[in-house]
């Protein structure tokens, strides 16, 4: 069999690469694995048909994809673009940073916004840019580039290292799992308590840098004035 099964790896990075469509390069990614691993269009689909059946729970993106998709559409961005532009001296970096704690804290009682799709995207990215609308000067394209890897950035670390916090939740199961094949038996409790330091320390040292990123792109693509 070789390599051959990592060629839908391959495309799912070149077709991210050339900004092709994603759905379209996770099916091609999907069918040419599954051929390429010895599977045939039947065995595919029942493999997809048992996966989605165990995992069905998993499924309730689906919904807020919906209902972040219909709020959008009545203004959802409008609105919390709107709302940020009340606070004059916030910046930016500043609102992702207070969205990091909030993410934080709800990641460590298992409660998932719906991710970058779900949250970021419309809510706290235009609260963000909401931020340099408020100064009255035109739009940047390269600096809304640059906040969007800074806001996803921020939610990724704070549900990967904040998730670890939820005793039973499936990051601290596989690192108890992890362990006790190696021989240390540890309970989910003494995880949590190990995990929370190293969680404060990700959020603080995270936190620092996008909001001295944040600045230096500001400052970049605005001018300094745009402080004052």
């Amino acid at each position: 069999m070789g390599l051959w099964p990592l060629l839908g790896v391959l495309i799912v990075i070149l077709g991210f690469a050339l900004k092709f469509d994603a759905i379209l390069i996770v099916m091609v990614a999907l069918v040419v694995t599954a051929f390429a691993g010895g599977m045939g269009l039947t065995s595919m689909l029942e493999v997809l048909g048992t996966t989605f059946v165990n995992n069905r729970g998993m499924a309730i993106f689906i919904i807020i994809m919906l209902a972040t998709g219909t709020l959008e559409r009545n203004g959802l961005k409008e609105s919390a673009a709107a709302l940020i532009k009340r606070f004059k001296k916030v910046s930016a970096g500043i609102i992702i940073d207070i969205y990091g704690v909030f993410r934080m804290i709800f990641a460590a009682f298992n409660v998932s916004f719906g991710g970058v799709a779900g949250f970021v995207r419309p809510i706290i990215l235009p609260m963000a840019l909401g931020t340099i609308q408020a100064k009255k000067v035109p739009g940047n394209p390269e600096y809304e580039e640059e906040l969007k890897g800074i806001a996803s950035a921020m939610e990724n670390v704070c549900w990967f290292f904040g998730q670890v916090l939820f005793v039973g939740g499936a990051g601290a199961l596989l690192v108890q799992s992890t362990l006790k094949d190696l021989g240390y038996e540890v309970t989910l409790g003494k995880l949590a308590l190990v995990e929370i330091p190293v969680a404060l320390a990700a959020l603080l040292f995270t936190s620092i840098y996008f909001t001295f990123k944040e600045k230096r792109l500001r400052e970049k693509y605005f001018g300094k004035e745009l402080d004052q």
